[in-house]
């Protein structure tokens, strides 16, 4: 990948903090899983050789979701990048070939998202032309609809989205279920700490301390912006 092409193409992690995060998911327990997939994901990011901004619930804006994410694009737009790839921390399965993959077929001038098996998608990245905050807004966010309608209006900007593979966002107790069905695709801590969500008897605390340390720290990432510092995003939606 050329250097034109890294410097026109930022990433976008949407993504609150393990706190907040264990608030309002569905999934019982201390903060050890949304930390473990945040470290993970900012990782994976740091090692795709792209620009990154890590948003959390302190600095974005908006009353919804919608609201949230279309301020925290925008504001990535604004610093002049031509493209964003916006991804959350909820797939453990992401990789850092999905996002250098997702960067080529911006680069081919198409339009690209990563669905999940609910309906939605773990990835979206697409070019400062195809974005209009207000349609982008009104998007059914946080329902099964959410890929079928952002299909509908990437079509509508000229052409239609080029697809991924299928993966699962982490969201509940079901879902971590379900990944128990694709170990051969999962690294063997995820299995670990899938099951000490699971047996709630252990003693969480050390575990959290031990697993996390061990697997999870030696991970090299970077919490903020590695050129500069992440401001308050510039427009109201």
């Amino acid at each position: 990948m050329s250097l034109r092409s890294i410097q026109n193409t930022a990433i976008l992690v949407f993504a609150n903090s393990a706190k907040k995060d264990g608030s309002v998911k569905k999934i019982s327990g201390n903060t050890l899983l949304f930390e473990a997939l945040t470290a993970q994901t900012l990782g994976i990011v740091k090692a795709s050789g792209l620009p990154y901004y890590h948003l959390t619930e302190k600095e974005q804006h908006g009353n919804t979701f919608g609201e949230r994410f279309t301020h925290s694009l925008q504001s990535v737009f604004d610093k002049g990048y031509a493209h964003v790839i916006a991804i959350g921390n909820d797939s453990p399965q992401l990789k850092t070939q999905h996002l250098l993959e997702a960067s080529r077929l911006l680069q081919q001038g198409k339009s690209v998202l990563g669905p999940s098996m609910d309906g939605g998608f773990y990835l979206i990245g697409f070019h400062r032309s195809q974005f209009n905050p207000e349609q982008f807004q009104a998007l059914p966010w946080q329902s099964p609809s959410l890929l079928k309608k952002t299909q509908t209006y990437f079509a509508s900007k000229g052409e239609p989205a080029a697809l991924l593979n299928v993966l699962i966002d982490v969201d509940s107790k079901r879902d971590i279920k379900r990944l128990f069905n694709f170990t051969k695709t999962l690294a063997k801590r995820w299995l670990a700490l899938f099951s000490i969500i699971f047996h709630k008897k252990m003693a969480i605390d050390n575990i959290h301390k031990k697993v996390f340390k061990t697997n999870f720290l030696d991970i090299p990432f970077n919490k903020g912006s590695p050129f500069f510092p992440f401001p308050t995003p510039v427009v109201q939606v």
